[in-house]
């Protein structure tokens, strides 16, 4: 939904001009750090010591006197770094809602004490190796196999000493000049995936439209991937700085700085080695990312603006019409009461009618999706405000439930940390699914958003809203707030890009939730405590697989829900940047993820919307989504884009197979759906600032046109053999790597499969539905003009509204396919884990082709599967051969050509073990 922030207002743009110029602090003038005053041996595993203040001054408040540093190796490839107030607890991101050990309580010495230590010591982990100095205190961690430093806080020219106050902490350290640094988000970062030095990179959740560049956004991820290539090996680790305050962080190349105001160091660092280790390891920690329904993998269709059920029954017409694959149609408020959570309008989405058309749309296999917002609507004769306030669920200010705005007017917002509003919630989505029976709910302006400012009344004698102009201008009676130092803190963080107040639009962060607890340290979390309570109460409803889509993320969001990048442009900016943002969350363990193709607003050119689908047909999440102000731009709007879309999105509808075992090996190792290309080529240093290609897992590489007037692309080609999806004679062949510029007209995407690949398709759809139905055939890559070869992959089948994903249950599938080349023998077959539901549904395997096989003109001999020649079997097999194209290739390169094979009229089944093979008298082999 668009947001309400797209314009500051002239005077605070002007006070945020005198605070961004207003004299900085450097640490060297802040403090001189702490000393080391004792170390001890925690009966955990870990280590304790106690940091004492070597200077105390009062910039940015009073320095904390003693803390408490608590060091463990949690597992292998995982250290812990946790430093907090020796004598008090203070605020950390709720254990409750993000599961993971808890350190010894504080203001407890536990052990004997090794009193002032004098020498740099060492506590050593199987890979990652913590190092001390004692005074002024710093740390480094450096990894035992090569010696690399990978943190190390030791003060020098770049940087001061370490400083802890309440409302500020500050530390720094030191990276080497080539490291290529990722992560650090949600912004949009507009010179791709790589972070660039001296550029803000701020951290707190705001409603901030995606528009704005290098500013912080929705979500907070205060992690970073460090990819380094040490004597022609790469080397990746992570380090997540676990903390929901706001933050400035400080990229200079040589150096990073945190600057929080509040909370404590809690650092986790992870040591890889490789991109895949990196994201196992951080969402073994956070979570794993949550299972995704097979339907949410197909396309989606939304607008705000769809002003009446005749409107969405007419977009799902048309798209059948256009022949364009569609799984799932969206309300925005559209549908909603005067934008009240939970109600049905009765005028323009009258629930007999909606019932209707949802059983109609529910028999196809398509599903139907809703917005939620957080706020709720004061109105004394809502009911869903009456139940909130009868379980005083809402978060406060001096004892009275908060007052904000939003779409519906005046507005409370629920406290999420409060065990009875995750219950009341849950209630509230259960009688609204009673009502109308949605499958899955989108959660948006959980920021928390508000269109006010401060302290607000609902004014006397007027309407609020009015009715009239933009629906975000406040209304309210409001005064701002800056009596408390919550409110008003010494550090301002460059919010919003402008040094705004923190609570500029959002609740008060003087407020309070439940326990207690400040809006000050919560706010970032407000999106993910409201994912897991949603999460919780769809799952209770009919145990189906939950899907959420939540505009706010934090860290472990992942697990629980899908993420779009907000209220974006149509421009070819914005589709530019959507893939660095797909990119990162893939890193933050989000890995559903899009951008609303073709742009939220204003209307896209015709061109720019044929180039973003044939981007968007490739997100993890894949959804068109407009602004009611915009005039409507569905892909069948436009012939061309209607093209496009049948192109683009007929191939991902034939490879939903492998989209989603994708989504289980997300599932079980949070490798991302959507990566880097250096994920898969850590080696190719090439590879490590490219952001306008991406890959689907591990080899399946989109090349998109993303610049106006283009019809063609330069791609970079990693080394070795790339074969294209729409015409598998073409392929792209090199030992070393190198850049190619490919033809891309209009209706046309560069969508390329790597060698040593086993992809599993299916035959395609207009719906999730019926593509799951259809055979299936594999993909089978091998090196072009190799005389042997090795290729492999893998297939994972569910009931996919089981909420869990996994095998073991009696309804899931999981296949290795494995294929070799060598004496002129090709060789492919499967190892079949718990076959019994494939066999349920009778899945065959009715084609294999085989790519890269080397010769020029011989035929393959006869076929031989599970033992048995093709022909005994009586079986119609046809075999087809077809030689290579080079957009660059062998003729270059000095090697043989090679040739395609299809095998057509295969009946093997999908849940039984196949062996199946033949010789070929192919040129150059035996």
């Amino acid at each position: 939904m668009v947001t309400s922030r797209i314009v500051f207002s002239s005077l605070s743009l002007l006070v945020a001009l005198i605070l961004c110029f207003s004299p900085i602090h450097s640490s060297n003038t802040i403090g001189k750090g702490y000393r080391l005053i004792s170390i001890e041996e925690s009966p955990d595993g870990g280590f304790i010591g106690y940091l004492q203040v070597k200077q105390k001054n009062k910039i940015y408040g009073s320095d904390i006197t003693t803390l408490r540093l608590y060091v463990k190796h949690e597992t292998d490839t995982r250290l812990r770094v946790h430093i907090t107030d020796a004598k008090k607890q203070r605020w950390e991101v709720p254990y409750n809602l993000l599961p993971r050990e808890q350190p010894p309580p504080v203001g407890k010495v536990i052990g004997k004490s090794r009193k002032s230590p004098i020498t740099v010591q060492e506590l050593s982990g199987s890979e990652l190796i913590f190092s001390y100095t004692t005074d002024p205190f710093s740390f480094a961690v450096k990894r035992k196999s090569n010696g690399q430093t990978i943190f190390n806080t030791s003060s020098n020219s770049a940087f001061g000493e370490m400083v802890f106050k309440d409302q500020y902490l500050e530390i720094s350290t030191s990276l080497p000049k080539d490291a290529s640094i990722y992560g650090l988000g949600e912004n949009s970062q507009a010179n791709g995936i790589k972070l660039v030095p001296n550029e803000p990179y701020t951290l707190y959740t705001e409603d901030v439209s995606a528009i704005n560049l290098n500013t912080d956004l929705y979500g907070s991820h205060p992690v970073y991937m460090d990819l380094r290539n040490v004597g022609g090996k790469p080397y990746a680790h992570a380090v997540l700085l676990l903390n929901s305050n706001g933050m400035d962080v400080f990229y200079r190349g040589t150096s990073l700085t945190y600057k929080v105001i509040g909370g404590v160091f809690d650092f986790h660092f992870v040591a890889g080695p490789s991109p895949l280790d990196v994201v196992d390891q951080y969402t073994s920690l956070i979570g794993r990312p949550a299972p995704m329904p097979y339907w949410s993998l197909g396309f989606h269709q939304c607008r705000w603006g769809y002003r009446n059920l005749s409107v969405i029954e007419d977009v799902v017409d048309s798209y059948q019409k256009a022949k364009i694959p569609l799984d799932v149609i969206w309300n925005d408020d559209d549908h909603m009461d005067a934008k009240k959570d939970f109600t049905l309008s009765p005028i323009s989405y009258p629930r007999a009618k909606l019932l209707n058309f949802l059983d109609r749309i529910h028999k196809m296999g398509m599903k139907y999706v809703v917005i939620n917002d957080p706020g709720i609507g004061v109105n004394s004769s809502y009911g869903v405000y009456q139940r909130g306030m009868a379980n005083d669920v809402f978060i406060k200010y001096e004892g009275k439930p908060f007052l904000a705005q939003v779409w519906p007017g005046a507005v409370h917002f629920p406290d999420f940390l409060n065990p009875k509003t995750v219950s009341w919630w849950g209630e509230e989505i259960r009688r609204f699914h009673e009502l109308a029976p949605i499958d899955g709910l989108w959660i948006d302006m959980n920021e928390v958003s508000n269109f006010c400012s401060g302290l607000c009344t609902i004014p006397k004698g007027k309407k609020c809203p009015t009715g009239e102009g933009p629906g975000w201008i406040c209304c309210l009676d409001c005064k701002n707030i800056t009596k408390t130092r919550w409110d008003d803190p010494p550090y301002k963080i460059n919010a919003t890009g402008v040094t705004a107040p923190i609570g500029f639009k959002t609740i008060a962060t003087s407020a309070l939730h439940y326990n207690g607890v400040r809006e000050y340290d919560a706010h970032s979390i407000y999106g993910f405590s409201e994912t897991v309570a949603t999460h919780k109460g769809l799952l209770s409803i009919e145990g189906k697989r939950p899907f959420i889509l939540s505009r706010s993320t934090f860290v472990g969001s992942g697990k629980y829900a899908a993420h779009w990048t907000g209220d974006n442009q149509g421009t070819w900016q914005s589709l530019q940047v959507s893939i660095s943002t797909m990119l990162n969350f893939g890193i933050f363990g989000v890995p559903m993820v899009g951008s609303d193709i073709c742009g939220f607003y204003p209307q896209p050119t015709e061109e720019l919307c044929n180039r973003w689908i044939e981007v968007g047909a490739f997100y993890p999440f894949s959804r068109d989504h407009a602004n009611y102000y915009s005039p409507r731009q569905e892909l069948y709007q436009w012939d061309t884009v209607a093209e496009s879309a049948r192109n683009a999105l007929g191939m991902r509808y034939k490879i939903l197979p492998y989209l989603y075992t994708l989504n289980y090996e997300a599932h079980m190792t949070g490798a991302p759906i959507a990566r880097p290309l250096f994920f898969s080529f850590p080696e190719y240093t090439e590879c490590y600032g490219s952001s306008r290609q991406f890959l689907l897992g591990s080899g399946l590489m989109i090349s998109p046109v993303l610049e106006q007037g283009k019809t063609e692309v330069e791609a970079l080609f990693p080394p070795g053999s790339w074969y294209h999806m729409f015409d598998m004679t073409q392929a792209v062949v090199s030992k070393k790597g190198k850049r190619v510029t490919l033809p891309a007209p209009l209706n046309f995407v560069n969508v390329h499969l790597y060698q040593n690949t086993i992809l599993p398709m299916q035959q395609g759809g207009l719906i999730s539905k019926e593509a799951r139905t259809t055979p299936f055939s594999l993909v089978i890559t091998f090196p072009a003009g190799a005389s042997e070869g090795y290729a492999k992959g893998k297939l994972y089948l569910d009931e996919d509204e089981l909420p869990e994903m996994k095998l073991g249950n009696g309804q899931s599938t999981y296949v290795d396919f494995y294929a070799s080349v060598g004496n002129g023998t090709v060789k492919m077959w499967s190892e079949v884990k718990e076959g019994k539901f494939a066999l349920s549904k009778g899945w065959v395997i009715e084609m294999v082709s085989v790519l890269g096989l080397r010769g020029g003109g011989g035929q393959a001999s006869e076929i031989v599967i599970n033992g048995s020649p093709v022909s005994n079997e009586g079986k119609k097999v046809e075999v087809n051969l077809k030689e290579h194209t080079y957009v660059v290739g062998l003729e270059e390169e000095g090697e043989n050509k090679s040739v395609m094979v299809e095998v057509r009229g295969l009946e093997m089944l999908v849940g039984k073990d196949f062996n199946m093979s033949w010789k070929m008298s192919l040129n150059g082999a035996n």
